[in-house]
């Protein structure tokens, strides 16, 4: 099942995407919650009562006229991995972790599909990384391996958009890896019923047409069930985001010759048997307080295949 948070006629819903349309399930099961914190947090029941009103009576809205919005829009802690495939490391000469390093982005930093990233006027040298990301259920804490994929509601799209030299300024990164806007997500959450092996998933990014990522989820060091077991000694909230670290880049983009910042719209795509997501995310520059459009020579395609 694919979840989404859409705004429609000035109010703001879930729905249930299906082809090219949506369910809007403030029509067809008005008593379920509206907003994705509350609605997940109802767990199986609010899921199955969504699917029943899909099937037996939907309330069809055309994709093309809802905007939708990140499917999580404050996650409780929003969690990364770096440094978490080989080739990767290859590319930067850096030894491979003994342990999963985790860094964070800051909640705010959370925008939707189709929402603008801004270029901060402290920098433009901003950059992309195309990543799967988890969707938490429950709040949990000491979660084993073996149990781990059970505390997983769904998956969607994170674009990991980077200040690469205010990353470099600080060990933990979190301070280049969370301006304003550079946490783009969606376009919905794949519920794990639809997508059970996270672990073979290709992931795939071009800049006008260019590959420059291309790995899989299969060659990461640390799988999902280590990361989720070995973070959870903490409390993970509920609708917590953690995403899965960098995949391999054909040249690293920091150390490209030229440099390949600077792009006209990010896009991110998942793929696995048989179905796909999307995103897309045009690029605007700081102004002063404000904002202002401005062309850059790149656009940015990010894909993931299983």
């Amino acid at each position: 099942m694919r979840l989404a948070h859409f705004s429609h006629d000035g109010r703001s819903r879930l729905g249930i995407v299906v082809d090219d349309q949506v369910n809007d399930l403030a029509a067809s099961a008005p008593d379920l919650p509206s907003e994705p914190l509350a609605f997940l947090a109802a767990g199986t029941a609010s899921l199955d009562a969504a699917r029943a009103a899909t099937d037996a009576n939907p309330a069809w809205l055309p994709l093309a006229d809802v905007r939708l919005r990140a499917p999580v829009p404050r996650p409780g802690k929003f969690v990364a991995m770096a440094l978490n495939y080989k080739d990767h490391l290859e590319e930067t000469g850096m030894d491979a972790p003994a342990f999963p390093t985790f860094f964070t982005k800051q909640p705010t930093c959370v925008v939707g599909p189709g929402d603008d990233v801004e270029v901060p006027r402290v920098s433009e040298l901003v950059d992309y990384e195309g990543e799967l990301a988890l969707v938490i259920g429950t709040r949990c804490r000491h979660v084993p391996a073996a149990d781990a994929l059970s505390v997983i509601a769904g998956y969607t799209i994170v674009n990991d958009v980077t200040v690469r030299d205010w990353q470099m300024k600080a060990p933990t990164m979190m301070i280049g890896k969370s301006f304003d806007t550079h946490g783009p997500m969606g376009p919905w959450i794949v519920t794990t019923d639809e997508l059970p092996d996270p672990m073979s998933l290709r992931i795939r990014t071009t800049v006008n047409g260019e590959v420059l990522q291309d790995g899989n989820t299969k060659d990461m060091l640390f799988d999902i069930a280590t990361q989720i077991a070995t973070y959870f000694g903490y409390v993970f909230e509920a609708f917590g985001i953690p995403q899965l670290g960098w995949n391999h880049f054909n040249g690293f983009v920091v150390l490209r010759e030229p440099m390949a910042f600077g792009f006209e719209a990010s896009a991110a795509d998942l793929f696995w048997t048989g179905a796909a997501l999307h995103m897309v995310n045009g690029i605007v520059f700081t102004v002063l307080y404000g904002t202002v459009a401005r062309p850059c020579p790149r656009a940015v395609r990010c894909s993931a295949r299983g």
